[in-house]
């Protein structure tokens, strides 16, 4: 049961976060692409219903999340609501066990997961990423 919304504005916020397409994946899908490289973008996680993977490596095995801070409780910058505190804690618990099921089941498929946080720099992420994929030392 969700709780009511503490303020219009928080609601409109929320409505206008982006789910996919975000600046840094958009970012590195950029330089993913100068670099040669041809991915799937927001390809459903076999096995399991409702999880997209944001960038994927269908034939290298290689899953990319790109994970926002806010959402998925980045150690440096993610916050506490103080409105409906109890609920928020909940759901954003409970995306970080959706994120911990989500690489074990992948990776017991054999895939690689590389999850990175939306801070970090794009070119980084893209060079990893570009590693992983022609399986060369990171």
């Amino acid at each position: 049961m969700r709780p009511a919304p503490s303020s219009p504005s928080v609601t409109s916020r929320m409505r206008r976060q982006a789910r996919k397409d975000t600046a840094p994946e958009l970012a590195v899908r950029r330089l993913l692409h100068r670099s040669g490289l041809r991915y799937r973008v927001n390809v459903p996680v076999p096995g399991m219903s409702r999880r997209t993977v944001d960038i994927s490596f269908p034939r290298a095995k290689v899953a990319v999340f790109l994970d926002g801070c806010f959402w998925h409780g980045c150690p440096e910058h993610a916050t506490e609501p103080k409105a409906n505190a109890e609920w928020w804690r909940a759901k954003l618990d409970r995306n970080m066990e959706r994120d911990e099921e989500t690489t074990r089941h992948l990776t017991a498929q054999g895939w690689t997961v590389l999850r990175f946080w939306e801070h970090e720099t794009a070119s980084d992420v893209a060079a990893t990423i570009t590693a992983a994929v022609r399986r060369e030392p990171a």
